[in-house]
């Protein structure tokens, strides 16, 4: 299973931009999709997730700033984030609960887009 992130970059306060993450590979089921972000001297955090069936959940920093949403036929998902603040600086990592082949659940993660909020 691979995934593909894109959309990253340089961005000023106040502004927005769209993430978007392919998966890809052979597995029975995508469960859940999600963004995590990890900031320079600091742990991996939530962002956002959605599920298969549409249930989104959102970290605390980015509720009502961020909106994820995901296409399952195409097997993407997308982190739209509006008002971007300094502090969302870090860098996004797209990742993937999927049902393996083998019937397992599996966790993967791709390698990362880095997003600067400055001026």
């Amino acid at each position: 299973v691979q995934l593909q992130a894109c959309g990253g970059g340089l961005v000023q306060p106040g502004g927005s931009l769209r993430l978007s993450c392919v998966i890809s590979g052979s597995f029975l089921t995508l469960n859940r999709m999600g963004w995590y972000l990890q900031a320079p001297g600091k742990q991996r955090e939530l962002v956002a997730t959605i599920t298969r069936g549409g249930i989104t959940s959102y970290g605390d920093s980015v509720k009502g700033r961020f909106t994820i949403s995901g296409d399952n036929a195409k097997n993407t998902v997308y982190l739209q984030m509006y008002n971007l603040k300094p502090e969302d600086t870090a860098i996004y990592y797209c990742h993937a609960n999927v049902e393996s082949l083998l019937y397992l659940r599996e966790d993967y993660w791709g390698q990362g887009t880095q997003l600067t909020v400055s001026s």
